[in-house]
Protein backbone atom coordinates (compact mmCIF):
# COMPACT_ATOMS: atom_id res chain seq x y z
CA UNK A 1 0.00 0.00 0.00
CA UNK A 2 1.39 3.28 -1.21
CA UNK A 3 1.35 5.98 1.76
CA UNK A 4 0.59 9.28 1.52
CA UNK A 5 3.34 12.54 1.08
CA UNK A 6 1.54 13.83 4.62
CA UNK A 7 1.51 10.19 6.22
CA UNK A 8 4.87 9.44 5.21
CA UNK A 9 6.28 13.04 6.36
CA UNK A 10 4.64 12.08 10.03
CA UNK A 11 5.73 8.77 10.03
CA UNK A 12 9.26 10.09 10.03
CA UNK A 13 8.61 12.38 12.72
CA UNK A 14 7.10 9.23 14.66
CA UNK A 15 10.34 6.59 13.95
CA UNK A 16 12.56 9.75 15.12
CA UNK A 17 10.91 10.28 18.06
CA UNK A 18 11.17 6.39 18.68
CA UNK A 19 14.84 6.23 18.12
CA UNK A 20 15.84 9.34 20.00
CA UNK A 21 13.39 9.73 22.29
CA UNK A 22 12.49 5.99 22.98
CA UNK A 23 15.95 4.84 22.67
CA UNK A 24 18.61 7.21 22.92
CA UNK A 25 17.05 8.91 25.76
CA UNK A 26 14.20 7.04 27.48
CA UNK A 27 16.13 3.36 27.95
CA UNK A 28 18.20 4.64 30.36
CA UNK A 29 14.91 5.17 32.47
CA UNK A 30 14.29 0.95 32.72
CA UNK A 31 17.76 -0.14 32.35
CA UNK A 32 19.07 2.43 35.56
CA UNK A 33 18.01 -0.06 38.40
CA UNK A 34 19.92 -2.60 35.69
CA UNK A 35 22.97 -0.79 35.83
CA UNK A 36 22.81 0.11 39.42
CA UNK A 37 23.07 -3.53 40.09
CA UNK A 38 25.63 -4.80 37.62
CA UNK A 39 27.66 -1.60 37.82
CA UNK A 40 29.03 0.70 40.13
CA UNK A 41 26.30 3.05 39.97
CA UNK A 42 24.35 4.53 42.57
CA UNK A 43 21.72 6.44 43.08
CA UNK A 44 23.42 9.92 43.16
CA UNK A 45 25.09 8.82 39.87
CA UNK A 46 21.89 8.18 38.51
CA UNK A 47 20.34 11.13 38.90
CA UNK A 48 23.72 13.16 37.20
CA UNK A 49 23.78 11.16 34.69
CA UNK A 50 19.81 11.72 33.94
CA UNK A 51 20.52 15.58 34.48
CA UNK A 52 23.72 15.45 32.07
CA UNK A 53 21.47 13.96 29.25
CA UNK A 54 18.49 16.80 29.68
CA UNK A 55 21.54 19.21 29.66
CA UNK A 56 22.74 17.62 26.10
CA UNK A 57 18.99 17.92 25.07
CA UNK A 58 18.75 21.75 26.41
CA UNK A 59 22.14 22.15 24.44
CA UNK A 60 20.23 21.22 21.49
CA UNK A 61 17.14 22.92 22.32
CA UNK A 62 19.62 26.49 22.30
CA UNK A 63 20.75 25.23 19.14
CA UNK A 64 17.13 25.23 17.83
CA UNK A 65 16.12 28.33 19.45
CA UNK A 66 19.38 30.14 17.40
CA UNK A 67 19.34 28.90 13.84
CA UNK A 68 16.23 30.11 11.49
CA UNK A 69 18.07 28.14 7.97
CA UNK A 70 15.60 25.44 7.52
CA UNK A 71 18.14 23.71 5.17
CA UNK A 72 20.74 24.26 8.10
CA UNK A 73 18.52 22.81 10.67
CA UNK A 74 17.32 19.93 8.08
CA UNK A 75 21.20 18.71 8.28
CA UNK A 76 21.49 18.69 12.04
CA UNK A 77 18.13 16.58 12.11
CA UNK A 78 20.25 13.91 10.22
CA UNK A 79 23.10 14.29 12.48
CA UNK A 80 20.82 13.68 15.84
CA UNK A 81 20.04 10.36 13.89
CA UNK A 82 23.31 9.55 14.16
CA UNK A 83 24.27 10.50 17.07
CA UNK A 84 21.56 8.95 18.93
CA UNK A 85 22.49 5.37 17.31
CA UNK A 86 26.23 5.92 17.82
CA UNK A 87 25.65 7.42 21.36
CA UNK A 88 23.19 3.99 22.24
CA UNK A 89 25.73 1.56 20.86
CA UNK A 90 28.26 3.01 23.15
CA UNK A 91 27.05 3.33 26.58
CA UNK A 92 27.68 -0.21 26.18
CA UNK A 93 31.65 -0.25 25.77
CA UNK A 94 32.64 1.80 28.87
CA UNK A 95 31.86 1.70 32.74
CA UNK A 96 33.79 4.97 32.66
CA UNK A 97 31.74 8.22 34.45
CA UNK A 98 33.41 10.72 32.11
CA UNK A 99 32.60 8.68 28.97
CA UNK A 100 29.05 7.97 30.42
CA UNK A 101 28.48 11.60 30.68
CA UNK A 102 29.88 12.84 27.09
CA UNK A 103 27.95 9.91 25.58
CA UNK A 104 24.55 11.10 27.97
CA UNK A 105 25.30 14.12 26.88
CA UNK A 106 25.81 13.47 23.30
CA UNK A 107 22.22 11.02 23.50
CA UNK A 108 19.98 14.10 24.88
CA UNK A 109 21.42 16.98 22.09
CA UNK A 110 20.05 14.02 19.77
CA UNK A 111 16.94 13.92 21.00
CA UNK A 112 16.62 17.59 20.75
CA UNK A 113 16.69 17.10 17.27
CA UNK A 114 13.34 14.87 17.11
CA UNK A 115 11.55 17.25 19.90
CA UNK A 116 12.45 20.04 18.41
CA UNK A 117 13.96 20.23 14.77
CA UNK A 118 12.08 17.98 13.13
CA UNK A 119 8.70 19.00 15.04
CA UNK A 120 9.24 23.00 13.59
CA UNK A 121 10.09 21.67 10.27
CA UNK A 122 7.29 19.11 9.85
CA UNK A 123 4.98 21.68 10.93
CA UNK A 124 6.50 24.19 8.41
CA UNK A 125 5.52 21.37 6.15
CA UNK A 126 1.72 20.95 7.13
CA UNK A 127 0.97 24.20 6.94
CA UNK A 128 2.91 24.77 3.14
CA UNK A 129 0.57 21.81 1.75
CA UNK A 130 -2.61 23.13 3.72
CA UNK A 131 -2.70 20.21 5.94
CA UNK A 132 -4.01 20.85 9.34
CA UNK A 133 -1.15 22.18 11.83
CA UNK A 134 -1.06 20.26 14.31
CA UNK A 135 1.67 17.65 15.92
CA UNK A 136 -0.53 15.16 17.55
CA UNK A 137 0.47 12.14 15.26
CA UNK A 138 4.01 13.21 15.52
CA UNK A 139 4.39 13.30 19.51
CA UNK A 140 2.69 10.18 19.73
CA UNK A 141 5.93 8.47 18.92
CA UNK A 142 7.10 9.47 22.26
CA UNK A 143 5.14 7.12 23.50
CA UNK A 144 5.69 4.55 21.25
CA UNK A 145 9.17 4.94 22.10
CA UNK A 146 8.58 4.26 25.77
CA UNK A 147 6.82 1.39 25.17
CA UNK A 148 9.59 0.09 23.00
CA UNK A 149 12.23 1.03 25.58
CA UNK A 150 10.31 -0.86 27.97
CA UNK A 151 9.20 -3.89 25.98
CA UNK A 152 12.65 -3.87 24.83
CA UNK A 153 14.70 -4.27 27.92
CA UNK A 154 11.89 -6.67 29.55
CA UNK A 155 12.26 -8.82 26.67
CA UNK A 156 15.99 -8.86 27.25
CA UNK A 157 16.25 -9.21 30.87
CA UNK A 158 14.22 -12.52 30.28
CA UNK A 159 16.58 -13.31 27.60
CA UNK A 160 19.59 -13.13 30.63
CA UNK A 161 21.16 -9.88 28.92
CA UNK A 162 23.30 -8.19 30.75
CA UNK A 163 23.35 -4.17 30.96
CA UNK A 164 25.88 -4.04 27.76
CA UNK A 165 24.09 -6.25 25.80
CA UNK A 166 20.95 -4.62 26.02
CA UNK A 167 22.36 -1.27 25.02
CA UNK A 168 24.06 -3.18 22.07
CA UNK A 169 20.57 -4.81 20.76
CA UNK A 170 18.93 -0.99 21.27
CA UNK A 171 21.16 0.50 19.29
CA UNK A 172 20.87 -2.22 16.58
CA UNK A 173 17.17 -1.47 16.67
CA UNK A 174 17.68 2.24 16.74
CA UNK A 175 19.42 1.66 13.41
CA UNK A 176 16.48 0.27 11.30
CA UNK A 177 14.32 3.43 12.92
CA UNK A 178 16.76 5.54 11.43
CA UNK A 179 16.05 4.18 8.03
CA UNK A 180 12.53 6.15 7.47
CA UNK A 181 13.19 8.49 9.68
CA UNK A 182 15.71 9.96 7.34
CA UNK A 183 14.34 8.70 3.85
CA UNK A 184 10.56 10.05 4.79
CA UNK A 185 11.50 13.83 5.31
CA UNK A 186 10.95 15.94 2.61
CA UNK A 187 14.09 18.21 2.26
CA UNK A 188 12.58 21.46 3.01
CA UNK A 189 11.41 24.36 1.29
CA UNK A 190 12.69 28.11 2.04
CA UNK A 191 10.54 30.45 0.44
CA UNK A 192 7.65 32.25 2.93
CA UNK A 193 4.76 30.61 0.63
CA UNK A 194 2.46 27.51 1.10
CA UNK A 195 1.90 25.22 -2.27
CA UNK A 196 -1.19 27.70 -3.39
CA UNK A 197 1.18 31.02 -3.45
CA UNK A 198 -0.29 32.17 0.06
CA UNK A 199 2.36 34.24 2.05
CA UNK A 200 3.17 32.59 5.45
CA UNK A 201 3.41 35.49 8.43
CA UNK A 202 4.47 35.51 11.84
CA UNK A 203 2.30 36.05 15.06
CA UNK A 204 4.91 37.46 17.83
CA UNK A 205 3.34 37.05 21.21
CA UNK A 206 2.96 39.11 23.85
CA UNK A 207 5.92 40.11 26.51
CA UNK A 208 3.24 38.74 29.06
CA UNK A 209 2.36 35.64 26.80
CA UNK A 210 6.67 35.14 26.95
CA UNK A 211 7.19 35.53 30.19
CA UNK A 212 4.25 33.22 31.74
CA UNK A 213 4.01 30.57 29.22
CA UNK A 214 8.34 30.09 29.93
CA UNK A 215 7.46 29.82 33.70
CA UNK A 216 4.32 27.35 33.79
CA UNK A 217 6.57 25.24 30.80
CA UNK A 218 9.69 25.59 33.59
CA UNK A 219 7.25 23.90 35.83
CA UNK A 220 5.71 21.54 33.30
CA UNK A 221 9.44 20.30 33.02
CA UNK A 222 10.18 20.32 36.40
CA UNK A 223 7.10 17.74 37.27
CA UNK A 224 7.60 15.75 34.35
CA UNK A 225 11.57 14.93 34.59
CA UNK A 226 10.98 13.51 37.93
CA UNK A 227 8.50 10.42 37.22
CA UNK A 228 9.80 10.17 33.82
CA UNK A 229 13.64 9.39 35.17
CA UNK A 230 13.23 7.94 38.34
CA UNK A 231 9.39 6.20 37.71
CA UNK A 232 11.52 2.72 37.59
CA UNK A 233 13.34 3.07 40.59
CA UNK A 234 10.55 4.75 42.01
CA UNK A 235 8.65 1.20 41.73
CA UNK A 236 11.32 -1.36 42.28
CA UNK A 237 12.21 0.23 46.08
CA UNK A 238 8.25 -0.86 47.17
CA UNK A 239 8.73 -4.26 48.58
CA UNK A 240 5.29 -5.33 47.15
CA UNK A 241 6.20 -3.82 44.05
CA UNK A 242 9.25 -5.56 43.13
CA UNK A 243 9.44 -6.52 39.41
CA UNK A 244 6.64 -4.43 38.02
CA UNK A 245 8.89 -0.89 37.51
CA UNK A 246 9.30 -1.84 33.70
CA UNK A 247 5.67 -2.53 33.42
CA UNK A 248 4.52 0.79 35.35
CA UNK A 249 7.12 2.46 32.66
CA UNK A 250 5.46 0.57 29.41
CA UNK A 251 1.85 1.97 30.80
CA UNK A 252 3.23 5.54 30.66
CA UNK A 253 4.10 5.20 27.72
CA UNK A 254 0.66 2.97 26.17
CA UNK A 255 -0.98 6.24 27.60
CA UNK A 256 0.73 8.69 25.90
CA UNK A 257 0.74 7.57 22.34
CA UNK A 258 -2.77 7.92 21.65
CA UNK A 259 -3.36 11.01 24.15
CA UNK A 260 -1.62 13.11 22.41
CA UNK A 261 -3.78 12.66 19.23
CA UNK A 262 -6.70 12.80 22.40
CA UNK A 263 -5.34 16.56 23.27
CA UNK A 264 -5.79 17.73 20.04
CA UNK A 265 -9.27 17.05 19.68
CA UNK A 266 -10.11 18.33 23.49
CA UNK A 267 -7.78 21.62 21.90
CA UNK A 268 -10.27 22.08 18.89
CA UNK A 269 -13.05 22.42 21.09
CA UNK A 270 -11.94 23.87 24.41
CA UNK A 271 -8.86 26.06 23.14
CA UNK A 272 -5.12 25.37 23.71
CA UNK A 273 -4.71 27.16 27.51
CA UNK A 274 -7.88 25.15 28.63
CA UNK A 275 -6.34 21.83 26.94
CA UNK A 276 -2.90 22.68 28.52
CA UNK A 277 -4.36 23.26 31.63
CA UNK A 278 -6.11 19.96 32.17
CA UNK A 279 -3.14 18.20 31.28
CA UNK A 280 -1.37 19.54 33.58
CA UNK A 281 -4.05 19.31 36.90
CA UNK A 282 -4.21 15.85 35.82
CA UNK A 283 -0.32 15.46 35.73
CA UNK A 284 -0.23 16.43 39.35
CA UNK A 285 -2.41 13.94 39.81
CA UNK A 286 -0.33 10.78 38.29
CA UNK A 287 3.18 12.37 39.80
CA UNK A 288 1.92 12.85 43.45
CA UNK A 289 -0.82 9.19 43.61
CA UNK A 290 2.14 6.85 44.22
CA UNK A 291 3.59 8.93 46.95
CA UNK A 292 -0.06 8.87 48.76
CA UNK A 293 -1.02 5.10 48.49
CA UNK A 294 1.91 2.69 46.34
CA UNK A 295 -0.64 -0.25 45.79
CA UNK A 296 0.00 -1.31 42.38
CA UNK A 297 -3.04 -0.30 41.40
CA UNK A 298 -2.70 3.34 42.48
CA UNK A 299 0.98 3.25 40.90
CA UNK A 300 -0.61 1.80 37.35
CA UNK A 301 -2.89 4.63 37.72
CA UNK A 302 -0.80 6.80 38.54
CA UNK A 303 1.70 5.75 35.20
CA UNK A 304 -1.63 6.06 33.17
CA UNK A 305 -2.16 9.13 34.10
CA UNK A 306 0.99 10.80 33.84
CA UNK A 307 1.19 9.01 30.33
CA UNK A 308 -1.69 10.58 29.05
CA UNK A 309 -0.53 14.08 30.50
CA UNK A 310 3.28 14.91 29.65
CA UNK A 311 3.39 14.53 26.23
CA UNK A 312 -0.01 16.29 25.52
CA UNK A 313 1.85 19.24 27.41
CA UNK A 314 4.26 19.19 25.52
CA UNK A 315 2.55 18.63 21.83
CA UNK A 316 0.28 21.58 22.88
CA UNK A 317 2.47 23.92 23.87
CA UNK A 318 4.90 23.49 20.59
CA UNK A 319 2.07 23.56 18.55
CA UNK A 320 1.51 26.96 19.69
CA UNK A 321 4.84 28.05 19.04
CA UNK A 322 4.87 26.81 16.26
CA UNK A 323 1.31 28.81 15.47
CA UNK A 324 2.80 31.56 15.62
CA UNK A 325 5.80 31.69 14.02
CA UNK A 326 4.89 29.46 10.70
CA UNK A 327 7.74 30.45 8.67
CA UNK A 328 10.38 29.18 11.80
CA UNK A 329 8.74 27.22 14.10
CA UNK A 330 11.23 25.58 16.07
CA UNK A 331 12.88 29.11 16.65
CA UNK A 332 10.31 29.77 19.20
CA UNK A 333 9.76 26.48 19.74
CA UNK A 334 13.60 26.26 21.37
CA UNK A 335 13.26 28.92 23.44
CA UNK A 336 10.03 27.55 25.24
CA UNK A 337 12.23 24.17 25.62
CA UNK A 338 15.14 26.21 27.15
CA UNK A 339 12.43 26.89 30.03
CA UNK A 340 11.40 23.15 30.11
CA UNK A 341 14.65 21.67 29.73
CA UNK A 342 16.73 23.66 32.54
CA UNK A 343 13.98 22.15 34.87
CA UNK A 344 15.27 18.98 33.80
CA UNK A 345 18.96 20.00 34.21
CA UNK A 346 18.43 20.95 37.84
CA UNK A 347 15.70 18.43 38.95
CA UNK A 348 16.98 14.93 38.18
CA UNK A 349 20.29 15.29 40.12
CA UNK A 350 18.78 17.06 43.22
CA UNK A 351 16.15 14.70 42.92
CA UNK A 352 19.61 11.31 42.58
CA UNK A 353 20.94 13.26 45.78
CA UNK A 354 17.56 13.48 47.91
CA UNK A 355 17.13 9.78 47.26
CA UNK A 356 20.25 8.83 48.23
CA UNK A 357 20.41 10.89 51.64
CA UNK A 358 16.67 9.93 52.34
CA UNK A 359 16.35 6.28 51.23
CA UNK A 360 13.88 7.33 49.10
CA UNK A 361 12.27 9.28 46.04
CA UNK A 362 9.04 10.45 48.12
CA UNK A 363 10.65 14.16 48.90
CA UNK A 364 11.25 14.69 45.27
CA UNK A 365 7.93 13.72 43.95
CA UNK A 366 6.00 15.90 46.23
CA UNK A 367 8.42 18.92 45.16
CA UNK A 368 7.91 18.16 41.50
CA UNK A 369 4.19 17.82 42.21
CA UNK A 370 4.47 21.11 43.75
CA UNK A 371 6.41 22.80 40.32
CA UNK A 372 3.24 21.50 38.47
CA UNK A 373 0.76 22.93 40.98
CA UNK A 374 2.60 26.59 40.47
CA UNK A 375 2.55 25.80 35.92
CA UNK A 376 -1.30 24.97 36.09
CA UNK A 377 -1.96 28.52 38.19
CA UNK A 378 0.64 30.47 35.65
CA UNK A 379 -1.81 29.11 32.96
CA UNK A 380 -5.10 29.99 34.60
CA UNK A 381 -3.83 33.88 34.76
CA UNK A 382 -2.53 33.34 31.25
CA UNK A 383 -5.75 32.69 30.12
CA UNK A 384 -7.74 35.45 31.52
CA UNK A 385 -5.10 38.18 31.39
CA UNK A 386 -3.31 37.63 27.82
CA UNK A 387 -4.31 38.61 23.86
CA UNK A 388 -2.51 36.42 22.56
CA UNK A 389 -3.76 33.10 24.40
CA UNK A 390 -7.13 33.92 23.44
CA UNK A 391 -5.84 34.54 20.02
CA UNK A 392 -4.54 31.21 20.41
CA UNK A 393 -7.31 29.32 21.79
CA UNK A 394 -9.95 30.62 19.23
CA UNK A 395 -7.88 29.63 16.58
CA UNK A 396 -7.29 26.37 17.87
CA UNK A 397 -11.16 25.65 17.53
CA UNK A 398 -11.67 27.68 13.86
CA UNK A 399 -8.25 26.12 11.92
CA UNK A 400 -9.60 23.72 9.41
CA UNK A 401 -7.80 21.45 7.28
Amino acid sequence: MLLSPRLKVLLAGVFSQILCIGVARFAYTPLLPIMQEQTWMGDATGGWLAAVNYMGYMAGALVAASISDLKLKDTLYRIGLVLAVTTTAAMALTENLTLWIILRFLSGLSSAGSMLIVSGLILNWLIRHHHRGELGIHFAGVGVGIVVAALSVELMMHLSQNWAEQWLWLSALGLLLAIPAWFWLPRPETANLTTSGTTLTDSPPTKRFMWLMLTAYFCAGYGYVITATFIVAFVEQQPALAGMGPTSFALVGLAAAPAVMIWDLVARQVGYLNALLLTLVLQIGGILLPVIHTSLPVVLLSALLFGGTFIGSVSLVLTMAGRLYPTKPAKLMGKMTLAYGSAQVVAPALTGMLAAWTGHYNIGLWIAGGFVILGALLVVWLKFTDQTAQELDASAKLVKG
